[in-house]
């Protein structure tokens, strides 16, 4: 009896030291997994098309063998208020280790102070790194019809906050794209189904150094 006992305890303690290893190399390769959380607005959301034609779903597919999750935090018609008080929460339910912040269209295309969308864009940054995520910045412009000093504000207001805080900039996906009416939807500001794989393709590039480091 007590040495049946034995044999079985023998066993259980065998059976614990080959799953330790496991356990070990899981909780290894979960932590270091890249979740980029991306928070953006109707350019990164799909607008006009299903979620899974839009440029991060792609982006997440072209990744599918790299330990990469590319998570979606994307509202059409959000501005830097809705993203400044949707991103605490984001943080906390998926935890990335990097954060793409892609706003700031919405307040320009509505005419809003410039100084409110610094101030917004400007906590984020701050949300984030005090989060312990890597924080990336996308320039933004907006049609030239708002005037050369608006417009040269607001286009220089990504750059200032990328230098102030010491993080990248990463170019405007749609400076070209936005050119040639063949990949844009008929309003002229959204890309159109075809625009997405060039998007994809282009923030691919950009993205793929700076999530790797």
């Amino acid at each position: 009896m007590h040495f049946h006992l034995k044999t079985k305890w023998l066993s259980q303690i065998r059976l614990l030291m080959m799953l330790i290893p496991l356990l070990v190399v899981s909780d290894h390769l979960q932590a270091q997994q890249t979740k980029l959380l991306i928070l953006g607005d109707s350019l990164s959301a799909a607008y006009g098309l299903k979620q899974e034609q839009g440029w991060v779903s792609l982006l997440q597919n072209a990744w599918s063998d790299k330990d990469i999750l590319v998570v979606n935090g994307a509202i059409s018609g959000e501005t830097t208020d809705g993203g400044l008080a949707r991103l605490p929460r984001l943080l906390e339910q998926h935890q990335p280790t990097h954060l793409l912040i892609e706003l700031g269209g919405n307040d320009g295309l509505r005419g809003l102070p410039i100084n409110k969308m610094r101030n917004n864009i400007n906590k984020m940054i701050e949300i984030g790194k005090s989060a312990g995520t890597k924080v990336i910045l996308q320039q933004i412009q907006i049609p030239t019809n708002y005037g050369r000093r608006y417009n040269s504000m607001f286009v220089g207001s990504f750059a200032e906050l990328a230098e102030q805080h010491d993080i990248p900039l990463v170019p405007f996906f749609l400076t070209d794209i936005a050119l040639k009416p063949e990949l844009m939807q008929n309003d002229g500001i959204h890309p159109n189904l075809e625009a997405q794989a060039i998007i994809a393709d282009f923030m691919q590039v950009k993205l793929k150094p700076l999530i790797s480091e």
